[in-house]
């Protein structure tokens, strides 16, 4: 039998994993902390239009109207066919490839009014399509 004490270990606590964490914490929260700038000069910027430095002759406007009928850059076309709408956007891409088609259709313009007027621009090459919207403020009124 042995009644020696035994030596009891200290507990010892590791550090290391305790500082890998809080450091993987501080690099989280400096790379997502935004900073504001503050000036010395209180400033007032002066005003300009927008609208006004638009680069209008690389729009082509699309209109569809809610029975179907099209209209590019406020000529109505006569057919709705893909072809058509296809001649009529290259006619109007004054800026070659480079324009942008905004097709403004009616809300209740039918779907495959508007795919059509897509479909024409990618056989014609026009890649930059964008959909003119109003805001539901202006909407009311």
């Amino acid at each position: 039998m042995n009644f020696r004490p035994r030596q009891k270990e200290e507990p010892e606590i590791n550090l290391i994993p305790f500082i890998d964490v809080l450091l993987v914490i501080l690099i989280f929260l400096m790379l997502t902390t935004t900073y504001s700038k503050f000036t010395e000069l209180q400033l007032t910027l002066p005003v300009a239009d927008a609208q006004q430095l638009r680069d209008h002759p690389k729009e082509v406007i699309v209109a569809v109207a809610a029975d179907g009928r099209y209209a590019i850059n406020k000529t109505t076309l006569e057919g709705r066919q893909v072809d058509q709408v296809a001649r009529a956007l290259a006619d109007a891409a004054t800026a070659g490839p480079n324009s942008v088609v905004i097709i403004s259709a009616d809300a209740s313009a039918p779907h495959q009014s508007v795919v059509t007027v897509m479909e024409a621009a990618r056989r014609v090459g026009l890649s930059q399509i964008t959909f003119a919207t109003q805001s539901s403020a202006t909407a009311g009124k």
